[in-house]
């Protein structure tokens, strides 16, 4: 009998039916991968099974008795575990703390460290986990953090282990590893579903994998009877390629230089510590790297979002280190933020309005300070049709768009001003498939026109696919560069953990900045 059924289970949002009647069984030690695009309904299924969303229509059933699980507490208690993208640990509390918060075992109503201490040590020797028990969580690694997320369901006596995108900031290296630990729990027993948009991991860690499109199962199938190709048919009903074929990059002169760059973070400490890097026209620079490393604030640097303590910033050699964002524009900078919502778009103005943000007070859109409603309405019209944004009419809110149409919204404009230097921040992040083909191959586009492109993404493989050149940063500062055909899996993902791979010198500094 399975461990955990889903049985039709619908839930409807204004406007979006988010599942409809959705089912999904779980068998004892078995790996399913839920897989579809942004959107298709995977998380808001694995939310009702732990308890964070209420079902309107259904029912969910553990070792074949229906339970009600009306709060992640019901889910616990079930033998249902999750571990969230986004990690809910304290970092200041040790891991032996973190593990028991709201689960403290006493002795004559005084916490018993000594007893959690050893419980927690039995939980990490039992499952090949290697977590220390003592450390402080805030001095942890994201993969070792990751862990002790997973130690903390398994102490609560999680059975059903919900993993969502558990792999959306580790490294190569990190990654293994967590199939690693994957593949031990489900051995001892436990079972296992894995909500991922990566296609390669879902071939090589599921047993079988559910394929969900617009808040419905699609397709059922696993590893041995499918591929990469067949999957992301499934996913988004068309043919999807996965790695855009791109020519040669032939290089111009430096559009963008920076030298000796240094830039203070949200706390006041030095998120970049001497940055040098150069960006020519007519190639990609990708920037890899785990997030938190200086990556924003190097984007937010260029862009005129965040002034730097010192060194310098070059456009075509005019300095433009302290210019505010407006100048950096009109200087021929556009920039793809990571966060579409907060930098990108303005969700309550229509496309039309949001398409020309930044230029709104230039001509032909303006003049003397009034707007030319007709010369707008043209414009948004042909960028609407030339980036395939799915809409009835420019006069459509931009929150009412699809997370992918959003950002195609997004890249038309930026990239509809012809800028030199186009930065691009997570371009893809939340998209699925069919949109990432879309914007991978603009970004191609671009770079075979001219423009310098400066690219910041946590996807490895998109780094990889896209760049010319690939540079790793790590503690705020360029640790290596490598040249597209030289890039290597293995090698990169341990300089992004602040290493060097083995039987390799170490890294030099080159005359761009980097490290080799």
């Amino acid at each position: 009998m399975p461990v955990l059924e889903l049985r039709a289970i619908t839930k409807v949002f204004p406007g979006v039916r988010a599942n409809d009647r959705v089912s999904l069984t779980l068998e004892r030690g078995e790996i399913v991968a839920l897989l579809g695009e942004n959107g298709a309904g995977k998380s808001t299924l694995m939310n009702v099974a732990y308890g964070l969303l209420a079902a309107d229509g259904g029912e969910v059933l553990v070792d074949d008795v229906p339970v009600r699980i009306k709060t992640p507490r019901d889910a616990i208690e079930h033998g249902i575990g999750m571990v969230h993208q986004h990690f809910m640990l304290v970092e200041p509390l040790t891991v032996t703390e973190n593990i028991i918060l709201g689960h403290e075992p006493a002795r004559f109503g005084v916490l018993d460290r000594k007893k959690a201490r050893m419980r927690v040590a039995e939980l990490s020797n039992e499952y090949g986990l290697k977590v220390d028990p003592d450390a402080r969580v805030g001095d942890l690694s994201v993969g070792m953090q990751q862990r002790v997320e997973i130690l903390k369901a398994l102490f609560q006596g999680a059975r059903i282990l919900i993993l969502d995108e558990p792999t959306a900031v580790l490294t190569p290296q990190e990654v293994r590893e967590l199939f690693g630990v994957i593949r031990s729990l489900v051995k001892a027993g436990l079972s296992v579903v894995l909500i991922t948009h990566k296609l390669d991991e879902v071939m090589g860690a599921a047993d079988r994998i559910v394929v969900m499109r617009d808040g419905r199962v699609v397709g059922e199938t696993t590893p041995a009877q499918t591929d990469q190709i067949g999957l992301a048919r499934m996913m988004v009903g068309r043919d999807v390629v996965l790695r855009i074929e791109k020519a040669e990059a032939h290089p111009g002169g430096p559009v963008l230089r920076l030298t000796d760059l240094v830039v203070k973070g949200e706390r006041g400490l030095e998120a970049l510590k001497g940055v040098s890097l150069a960006v020519r026209a007519g190639e990609i620079l990708g920037i890899a790297g785990v997030d938190g490393n200086g990556q924003t604030e190097l984007v937010e640097a260029i862009v005129g979002l965040r002034r730097p303590k010192s060194g310098t910033i070059a456009l075509k050699g005019v300095d433009i280190t302290r210019a505010s964002t407006r100048k950096t524009i009109a200087a021929g900078v556009s920039h793809v933020p990571e966060d579409r919502h907060r930098r990108g778009l303005v969700l309550e103005f229509d496309l039309a309005e949001n398409l020309i943000l930044g230029d709104h007070r230039m001509p032909p859109f303006a003049k003397f300070g009034i707007t030319n409603p007709r010369v707008i309405s043209v414009t948004a019209r042909k960028r609407i049709e030339d980036y395939d944004v799915r809409a009835p009419s420019e006069h459509v809110l931009a929150g009412a768009l699809s997370g992918g149409n959003q950002q195609k919204l997004v890249l038309a404009r930026e990239l509809g001003r012809e800028p030199e230097l186009l930065v691009a921040a997570q371009p893809t992040r939340g998209l699925d498939v069919g949109a990432i083909e879309f914007v991978h191959r603009r970004l191609i586009a671009e770079r075979d026109n001219g423009t310098a492109i400066l690219l910041v993404s946590m996807e490895l493989e998109e780094v990889m696919s896209l760049s010319d050149r690939i540079l790793v940063m790590y503690g705020g500062r360029v640790v290596a560069e490598f040249a597209a055909h030289e890039a290597d899996v293995e090698r990169i993902g341990y300089y992004m953990t602040g290493g060097k791979p083995p039987e390799i010198a170490p890294a030099t500094m080159t005359a761009s900045g980097g490290a080799v």
